[in-house]
C-alpha cells in the first residue's frame, strides 16, 4: 500500500501573487475533472518552487532552471499524464532561458506557467531578467518572454495573465490546459505575480495592464500582427494580458514516439525481454 500525499499549506508571504496562480490551477484541474493520479506538476527553484506541494498531484522539484527538460521527459515517458511545469522568472528566463527557447521550438504537450515578479524574491530581491531598467540599479533592458515566444515559429500558445485579475487568470489557465489536452502542444502562460516583500508592483501593474482579449479586431491567430501589437504596447509602457497567440502545429510526443512501441512508463516491466534489459542497465552502474 502507498500513502497518499497530503498537500501542505503555502509558505508564501501574505498577498503574494502566487496564491492566485495556485487557486487558478487547482480550480482548472477540478473543472476539467483531471484526477490527482493523472496530474504531474514539476516545479523550479524560487518561491514558486513549492507550488506542487500545495495541491494533489504527482510532483517533482527540479534542479535550477531545468523545469522544461523535465516536463518534456515526463510527457514523453507517459503521454497520458497532464503535465504542468511551474516556476519563476529567474528560474525560467535566466538559467532556464535556453531551455525555454528549445521548448517553444519543440512544442511538447505540456503547460508551462511562469510567475513573473521581476525579482529574485527567495534570495532577497535582486533584479531578475524581467526587472525594468532602474530597479535595484539594473542597467539592462527587461526581457519580454512573450515576444521571444512569438519570434519562434514552433510556439503554439502564448498568453499572459495577472494575479490581480483572477477571473481572466482562471480562463487562461483553462485554455492552456485544454490546448495541450487537445494535442496542440505546449501552452505557455506567464502570470504577473507581484512580490509584496521585495517588489510590490500591484499598484503599478493595476494601471499599466492592457487586455487584448477585449480589443476589437485583435486576432490571436496572426503571429506577425500579434508581434507588431506587442511592440506597440511595449512602446506605450503597457503590459498586454490575454490570449496573445494561438497556432496549430503537431505536439512533440505525437511525432517523437513510436506508435507501435509503448511509451516507457506504460510498458509492462514484468515481461522477460524488458526485465532482462532493465537489470543489465542497473548492473552497469555498479560494475
Amino acid at each position: 500500500m502507498t500513502k497518499t500525499f497530503t498537500p501542505s499549506r503555502p509558505i508564501w508571504c501574505a498577498g503574494c501573487g502566487d496564491f492566485g496562480v495556485l487557486q487558478a490551477l487547482v480550480s482548472a484541474l477540478e473543472e476539467l475533472k483531471i484526477p490527482p493520479h493523472e496530474r504531474m506538476v514539476v516545479a523550479g527553484i524560487g518561491c514558486s518552487g513549492s507550488l506542487q506541494n500545495n495541491l494533489s498531484c504527482y510532483g517533482y522539484h527540479t534542479l535550477h532552471g531545468r523545469v522544461l527538460p523535465t516536463v518534456t521527459g515526463s510527457k514523453l515517458a507517459n503521454p497520458e499524464l497532464t503535465v504542468v511545469g511551474v516556476g519563476g522568472d529567474g528560474d525560467g528566463y535566466a538559467i532556464g532561458g535556453g531551455h525555454l527557447v528549445h521548448a517553444f521550438k519543440r512544442n511538447p504537450g505540456v503547460t508551462y506557467i511562469v510567475m513573473n515578479n521581476g525579482t529574485y524574491g527567495l534570495t532577497k530581491g535582486q533584479a531578475s531578467p524581467t526587472a525594468p531598467t532602474g530597479y535595484q540599479d539594473n542597467l539592462e533592458e527587461d526581457l519580454d518572454p512573450v515576444m521571444l515566444g512569438l519570434s519562434i515559429p514552433g510556439s503554439t500558445f502564448l498568453a499572459r495573465a495577472y494575479s490581480g485579475q483572477p477571473a481572466q487568470l482562471l480562463d487562461l489557465t483553462l485554455a492552456a490546459l485544454k490546448h495541450t489536452a487537445e494535442g496542440g502542444g505546449m501552452s505557455y502562460l506567464e502570470v504577473l505575480s507581484p512580490c509584496v516583500t521585495y517588489n510590490d508592483t500591484y499598484r503599478d501593474w493595476r494601471t499599466s495592464v492592457y487586455d487584448v482579449d477585449a480589443e476589437e479586431g485583435y486576432d490571436p491567430t496572426n503571429r506577425a500582427a500579434a508581434f507588431t501589437r506587442m511592440q506597440e504596447l511595449r512602446e506605450e509602457k503597457r503590459l498586454p494580458l490575454g490570449l496573445i497567440f494561438k497556432g496549430q502545429r503537431h505536439a512533440l510526443e505525437s511525432v517523437a514516439l513510436n506508435k507501435d512501441f509503448p511509451a516507457p512508463a506504460l510498458q509492462d516491466i514484468g515481461r522477460p525481454d524488458i526485465s532482462g534489459v532493465c537489470n543489465d542497465a542497473l548492473q552497469s552502474f555498479i560494475r
